[in-house]
């Protein structure tokens, strides 16, 4: 019986839960989202369909890993962004440390800036370098006489196990230094603020 009422107790809690989160939908938000992951996934495909059939085996390779390393870093900002203090940043802030302001507000839009890193900038770096690993297999099967369907299943496995391996390792690396990783980026953030 006691088992019963804690269960209805939880449904009435994520009952509630859903229905804050529901109001909170930012659709402004969603609908810019949309359209910068279109831009970004249309500019950064047509650079690496236009370029990477034109490398060299080892410059493709390079450029693949590139995305691969890519994606791996920002899904541990992403992952850093949600897990850190932000009574941390918001005591560095009252001291005025470079780079805490730009924390705070990162924290305050923790949903926002995780989205943007993990599934944006890092779905777009899975899916080009998946398409160039695709170009890799056809240059390798050329040069080593492998057939085109075993190579291209051998070189995108390849290139999926390392992107997801690497988010791995990320993900416990950026738990266990999210207050740092938060501060280093929001401090190079800053560099670009100051550029402008």
């Amino acid at each position: 019986m006691k088992k019963n009422s804690e269960l209805e107790n939880l449904k009435i809690q994520t009952r509630r839960k859903e229905k804050i989160k529901k109001e909170l939908v930012d659709k402004k938000w969603i609908f810019k989202i949309i359209i910068i992951t279109f831009t970004l996934s249309l500019g950064l495909s047509f650079l690496s369909e236009s370029t990477v059939p034109k490398l060299n085996l080892i410059g493709g390779i390079f450029i693949a890993l590139i995305f691969v390393i890519l994606g791996i870093a920002f899904d541990i900002i992403g992952v850093s962004v949600t897990t850190a203090s932000s009574k941390v940043f918001h005591s560095m802030n009252s001291r005025k440390v470079k780079g805490a302001n730009i924390a705070v507000n990162f924290k305050r839009n923790s949903e926002k800036v995780s989205s943007f890193c993990c599934d944006v900038v890092g779905d777009i770096c899975g899916v080009i370098s998946g398409s160039t690993s695709v170009i890799i297999a056809g240059s390798l099967s050329k040069k080593l006489g492998i057939d085109l369907f075993l190579m291209t299943l051998l070189v995108t496995a390849a290139v999926a196990s390392l992107t997801i391996g690497g988010k791995a390792i990320g993900k416990s690396f950026a738990i266990n230094k999210c207050d740092i990783i938060l501060y280093e980026f929001s401090k190079l953030i800053t560099f670009f603020y100051r550029c402008k």
